[in-house]
């Protein structure tokens, strides 16, 4: 296990250096500058999030695929990730974390909007896209959509499974006494039953649980604050003068020069928001739109609330508890993380456990969805019931087994997948550019897309019809049997 560590670590390190970051937010800047900062758009496509579009194509509500989104981002990568990112960078890598938050704002909107944009519609009547489907009908790289694909599908288990059970199960058994395999059995039940019913299941599930827990979780981070008040600002100075100067941070902080501090406040930062990763746009291609950017603007929310609010919160507050607590163990995510919600008297560890668990649950759900639309893609829905059994098996494994390497794993295939989904993101920018101006800036955002409206009418049409046939076997029945009516 301890030379699985050392590879594992060595080729994160290796993936996740200057080529990888310069790459990820020089992307990030290109695509705010080139679309002319689709941040200023955000409280539209907040109100976006909550309409309903009635005769539009998908699977999916705008809001469903929205919660299924957050669903998989809201994790531990929100709460344990930035712990590790503290841990390992220092408070700097907070800035990093946020900035790149900030930044993702205008990659998930490119993403989203490329998923739309050349998603598809399978014999089963369902809605499929994301950037294996870009790579392919934009770029016609079918090869570099099959690896996305093959990448995605093992990542899937590290940074969507594994990497979820074993963080809450450890949790939970420090916290609450739980025994590890109690945890497992708990987990595999909920996904399993959930899985069951598919996107409109899991959606359903997730547009339930995602308000709930992101509330519960962001009311007890301002107890926190509120206990630490006084530690406010100066967290928010020490977060800003470490994330250039890292020796600011003294203490006992493994971060060592400015490249650590980026790197793990990046690639944590990409962990929680996915921006760039090429996840979150497979559950958007799903969604109920009459036109691309309409969905984009809903899509990109999802990194405004993930990282730009809570991971920000969370990085405030260990920051706070580490001015507050200087002789507390900084080497270690979990010590900054118990620290913290101990310091709410009796119901802190609760609030920590509960707010894991659903982030955990929900996680699970998002990604499970995510990896099954991978392996559709390579060999079709017969492999579906195959990837199910093998997902629910790793939510045991990860939940039962002390998995050093899982985080670094999870790194590694998460830079895997970015690097596709830049390539496309930068190719088809001028597609980008040209669907944006087409509906966003000419202020046409309520406009049909043709091929949206084609579709919608083709369903409207099949509708009618099995209607005029019901209504046709009824007047049959009538003159059949007109005594009974």
């Amino acid at each position: 296990m301890d030379t699985l560590v050392s590879i594992t670590d060595n080729i994160s390190s290796l993936l996740w250096g200057w080529p990888l970051i310069a790459l990820l937010l020089g992307t990030h800047i290109y695509l705010t500058i080139r679309l002319r900062f689709p941040q200023r758009y955000l409280l539209t496509a907040i109100k976006l999030s909550f309409a309903r579009e009635k005769g539009s194509n998908g699977d999916v509500s705008a809001f469903g695929a929205l919660s299924t989104a957050l669903a998989a981002t809201i994790g531990t990568g929100n709460i344990v990730g930035v712990g590790t990112a503290i841990a390992m960078g220092g408070p700097g890598a907070v800035f990093w974390c946020w900035l790149t938050g900030v930044l993702g704002i205008a990659t998930k909107y490119s993403e989203a909007l490329l998923a739309v944009k050349y998603r598809v519609k399978t014999e089963n009547g369902e809605m499929i896209g994301g950037p294996m489907f870009a790579l392919e009908r934009g770029l016609h790289a079918k090869w570099l959509a099959v690896l996305f694909c093959i990448f995605a599908s093992i990542a899937a288990f590290g940074i969507g499974n594994m990497v979820q059970a074993n963080s809450v199960s450890q949790l939970l058994n420090d916290t609450c006494k739980i025994p590890f395999n109690y945890t497992g059995y708990g987990l595999c039940l909920i996904v399993a039953m959930v899985m069951f019913f598919g996107v409109k299941g899991i959606a359903k599930v997730c547009t339930v649980l995602v308000p709930f827990m992101a509330a519960f979780y962001v009311l007890g981070c301002i107890v926190i604050l509120a206990i630490n008040s006084q530690y406010i600002m100066p967290a928010i100075h020490l977060i800003m003068k470490a994330a250039f100067n890292p020796a600011a941070a003294g203490g006992g902080l493994v971060g060592s020069g400015i490249i650590m501090t980026m790197r793990y406040g990046v690639s944590r930062g990409l962990f929680s928001n996915e921006s760039g990763l090429g996840s979150a746009p497979i559950v958007a291609a799903a969604a109920k739109t009459r036109n691309p950017v309409r969905q984009a603007l809903v899509s990109s929310t999802g990194t405004f609330w993930d990282t730009v609010i809570i991971c920000a919160m969370t990085g405030i507050v260990l920051t706070s508890c580490i001015i507050a607590n200087p002789h507390i163990d900084t080497t270690a995510g979990t010590n900054l993380i118990n620290t913290a919600f101990n310091s709410i008297p009796i119901v802190g560890p609760v609030v920590l456990s509960v707010g894991l668990l659903t982030f955990t649950v929900s996680t699970l759900l998002g990604w499970s969805y995510y990896g099954e639309k991978a392996i559709e893609y390579l060999g079709g829905k017969k492999l579906i019931i195959y990837y199910h059994i093998l997902w629910v098996i790793a939510i045991y494994i990860g939940s039962t087994m002390k998995l050093k390497a899982v985080w670094n794993i999870a790194d590694c295939m998460n830079a895997m997948m970015a690097i596709p989904n830049l390539i496309s993101l930068l190719l088809l920018s001028g597609v980008l550019v040209r669907e944006t101006r087409k509906y966003l800036w000419s202020g046409n955002i309520g406009k049909w897309d043709r091929n949206e409206l084609s579709l919608a009418m083709m369903e409207r049409e099949k509708r009618i019809h099995s209607m005029m046939r019901k209504n046709k076997k009824r007047r049959r029945k009538n003159i059949k049997y007109p005594a009974l009516y």
